[in-house]
């Protein structure tokens, strides 16, 4: 019997840590969250005006050499 107990109270390989685990998603949440802060930090409207003038200087640059 005692042998039993003993199987019982060692965690199985097969079973799940639900302290780790929520642990874990609370990392990966607030990793997310920062993610998010950040892209809303975005301005979205001056990244279209510089991709814009990038496409120009490129434009440009591609008639200069030929």
């Amino acid at each position: 019997m005692a042998n039993n107990n003993q199987q019982n109270q060692q965690p199985n390989a097969s079973q799940t840590n639900a302290k780790k685990v929520r642990q874990q998603n609370a990392a990966s949440a607030q990793n997310q969250s920062q993610q998010t802060e950040f892209a809303s930090e975005t301005d979205a409207q001056e990244v279209r005006q510089q991709n814009q003038q990038s496409k120009q200087k490129k434009s440009q640059n591609n008639q200069q050499q030929q």
